[in-house]
C-alpha cells in the first residue's frame, strides 16, 4: 500500500504556465507550489522539459493527468502510462493527480473530461484503473471530483460514497475540487455544503480552485461551465472556507487554463488562497 496522499506543502499553489517562468523565478509571491499537466510534459527534451527542471529545483511540483482516462470501458492506454512513468520516474513529484472522467471511446480521445454512472460495474472498472495507474507508477494518486451537468438515471451511488468506496478498495487519495462542486451543486440541484460535509475528508491530499462561467439551460434556470478561464467567483470562495473549516490547512492550488492573465493576476488570487488557509490555521 502506498503510504502518503501528497507531499504538497499546505501553501497556495498555482497552475504553471510558460509565460509566467521568468516573473514565477524572479519573484513568486505567496505561492509554495506549482502544478503541471502532464500530458505537456512528455517529451524528451525542448524549452518545456529545461524550464520544468529549473523550477523543480525550486518548488514542490503536482502533477495533473488529464487523458489516462482513468473512468474509460476500455484498457488504460499502455503507451500513455509509459510515458507518464517516465515523466514521474525523472520529476519526481510530490503529487500526482487524475480525473473521475473517461475521455476516449474505441481508438478515438475526446478532447473532454465526461462524467460517469455511479454504479457498481463502474466502480470495478475504476478501481481497476488506479490499481493499474499506481502499481505502474509505484506512487499513490489522487482522484478529482468532477464537475457535472446531468446526472445518470442507472447511478445506484451517491458521488461522495463512490469516491469513499474507491479510496477504500484501492488507497487512492482525492483531489477536492471546490469550484467543481459548486458547479456540479448549481446545475444538479443539490446543497454543496452538504456534498463536502458527507466528502470523505481525510483522503484529501489536494484542493483546488478555478473560475467559471454563467449560462442558462434550455428551461432559463442557472448553467454553470467549469471553464478556468477567470477569477474564483465568491460563492466558491465561501464554500472553501466552509471546506478548510473540515479539512485544516491544505495545499491549495488557484486554476487558470484559458484566457490567462498576466502574473500579477494569478499571483493575487493566490494571495486570496493564502489568506484563507492563514484563518483556517490561526
Amino acid at each position: 500500500m502506498f503510504d502518503h496522499n501528497s507531499s504538497l506543502p499546505p501553501l497556495p499553489g498555482v497552475g504553471y504556465k510558460p509565460q509566467h517562468f521568468a516573473q514565477i523565478m524572479e519573484d513568486a509571491g505567496p505561492v509554495g507550489w506549482l502544478e503541471i499537466h502532464a500530458e505537456n510534459y512528455m517529451g524528451d527534451g525542448g524549452r518545456p522539459i529545461a524550464q520544468l527542471r529549473a523550477l523543480a529545483e525550486r518548488f514542490p511540483i503536482s502533477v495533473h493527468g488529464v487523458g489516462l482516462s482513468i473512468g474509460g470501458e476500455t484498457r488504460l492506454d499502455p503507451d500513455h502510462l509509459a510515458r507518464l512513468k517516465h515523466l514521474v520516474g525523472w520529476l519526481s513529484p510530490a503529487s500526482f493527480s487524475e480525473h473521475l472522467a473517461w475521455s476516449t471511446h474505441d481508438a478515438h480521445f475526446l478532447n473532454d473530461l465526461l462524467p460517469l454512472p455511479y454504479t457498481d460495474a463502474t466502480l470495478q472498472r475504476v478501481a481497476d484503473h488506479i490499481d493499474e495507474v499506481q502499481e505502474v507508477l509505484g506512487r499513490r494518486m489522487l482522484l478529482e471530483n468532477p464537475s457535472s451537468y446531468l446526472a445518470f438515471a442507472e447511478s445506484t451511488w451517491s458521488e461522495t460514497d463512490f469516491l469513499a468506496e474507491l479510496v477504500k478498495r484501492t488507497g487512492c487519495g482525492l483531489l477536492l475540487d471546490v469550484n467543481n462542486v459548486f458547479v456540479s451543486a448549481t446545475n444538479l440541484g443539490y446543497a454543496p455544503q452538504g456534498y463536502i460535509d458527507a466528502f470523505p475528508i481525510d483522503a484529501v491530499g489536494e484542493i483546488h480552485l478555478g473560475g467559471h462561467d454563467e449560462d442558462e439551460d434550455d428551461h432559463g434556470l442557472p448553467l454553470l461551465i467549469d471553464s478556468h478561464g477567470r477569477e474564483v467567483a465568491d460563492p466558491v470562495w465561501a464554500l472553501l472556507e466552509h471546506t478548510l473549516q473540515r479539512t485544516g490547512p491544505r495545499p491549495l492550488l488557484i486554476e487558470w487554463d484559458t484566457d490567462v492573465p498576466e502574473w500579477p493576476v494569478l499571483a493575487d488570487e493566490a494571495r486570496r488562497a493564502d489568506k484563507a488557509l492563514a484563518r483556517v490555521a490561526a
